[in-house]
């Protein structure tokens, strides 16, 4: 195989861009090798902008036409795990639209089958894990060079969308069609990224609002306290009526502190000894002098580091590194079996809101799916 013929599941906004991105060769070794809608119009609009381009309305059809080696999935949440599986039974390699699916147990089949089928490629499209700066955060946590965590804090509220988003689609913000809302739609990618730099938190506590300041049903507001164990804690803040918006992660070690500011700006502090050791040392004369002016400055020593990201140059990532991954064995920076954590982390989330308490991760994957199908019922009323 010298080039990976792609089949696009969904021409919508982003099966489009990814269909621009092929068409524009910005992918090496990969071309479009068919792309599927089930919205018949979409044929048109194929012909004129991806001439010679075979159209299926049925992605069955389209995985066993021969015309596709691999498929990404640019469907609703609850159609991914089911099309990956699909296409891996199929001998076709699957790159997953995040989310993986919407609750554990439909993610957990799709793990199964792709891990059954090694010779086949499986990718996630969590485009973030290519930013050099997150990839620098989780270097610099990895090798130890601020310590233990002791907190982790990530605001992230430039998600600003007006009723007229919500209101574009039916399927939209609804439990039924999305499974959620701003959890699943926006925020999958920073919830992966706290969990791929910090790990999983073993409880978890959340308060939502659902429609707030939208007239939606499902979230778009949520403050979320996380506990690692250990006395390690954390919380996670997003929403999508904050029109100005802030993105902001901090990560606490006992050897220093990171910073991120609107993803671009790395900010890292190193204490030049272990905090309970100056905690130790420090004598009540010393009080005054330290915690007062700038003497804690004297205690450690900071670096900045700004970052430049293109637009479309980390989905142009995963799509080459899925292509390298298939043709060459490079290895892949988010695997497919990877998008679980996101999922159990979001329905224990939403677990914790629905039951008002705080749940302990792993979740009960029936409870969860019994609780999703009562908000799906009173949706439909």
């Amino acid at each position: 195989m010298k080039k990976v013929r792609l089949g696009i599941v969904g021409l919508g906004a982003q099966g489009d861009i990814y269909a621009q991105f092929l068409l524009q060769g910005k992918v090496n070794n990969m071309v479009i090798g068919a792309i599927c809608d089930t919205d018949p119009k979409k044929k048109a609009l194929v012909d004129e902008k991806y001439p010679n381009v075979p159209f299926y309305e049925d992605y069955i059809e389209m995985l066993e036409s021969g015309d596709v080696d691999a498929v990404i999935t640019c469907t609703p949440h609850y159609k991914h795990p089911e099309m990956g599986i699909e296409a891996l039974n199929r001998g076709i390699h699957a790159l997953i639209e995040k989310p993986a699916g919407i609750d554990v147990k439909q993610v957990k089949k799709l793990n199964e089958v792709a891990a059954s089928k090694p010779e086949l490629t499986f990718s996630i499209m969590f485009n973030q894990r290519t930013n050099e700066l997150y990839r620098k955060v989780k270097n610099v946590i990895d090798n130890g060079e601020i310590g233990n965590i002791r907190a982790t804090n990530w605001l992230i509220t430039s998600w600003w969308r007006p009723q007229a988003y919500y209101d574009d689609s039916a399927w939209r913000a609804t439990w039924e069609g999305e499974g959620g809302g701003v959890l699943v739609n926006q925020a999958p990618h920073q919830l992966d990224l706290f969990q791929w730099i910090c790990g999983m938190p073993e409880k978890v506590f959340a308060n939502i609002k659902y429609g707030n300041h939208r007239n939606i049903s499902v979230d778009n507001d949520a403050t979320i306290v996380l506990d690692y164990g250990e006395g390690a804690t954390g919380v996670f803040i997003t929403r999508t009526h904050d029109l100005i918006g802030t993105d902001r992660l901090e990560i606490l070690g006992d050897k220093g502190k990171i910073v991120v500011d609107n993803s671009a700006k790395l900010t890292i502090y190193k204490l030049h000894e272990d905090e309970a050791e100056t905690n130790a040392r420090i004598k009540p004369e010393d009080v005054p002098t330290i915690v007062s002016g700038d003497g804690l400055k004297d205690l450690y020593e900071k670096e900045v580091m700004n970052f430049e990201s293109k637009w479309g140059e980390q989905h142009i990532n995963v799509l080459q590194n899925f292509t390298s991954n298939i043709l060459d064995g490079e290895p892949l920076i988010a695997p497919g079996s990877d998008g679980i954590f996101g999922v159990e982390l979001v329905n224990a989330i939403y677990l914790s809101s629905w039951l008002g308490e705080e749940v302990t991760l792993p979740v009960s994957e029936d409870l969860f799916i019994e609780e999703l199908n009562k908000r799906i019922q009173e949706e439909k009323k």
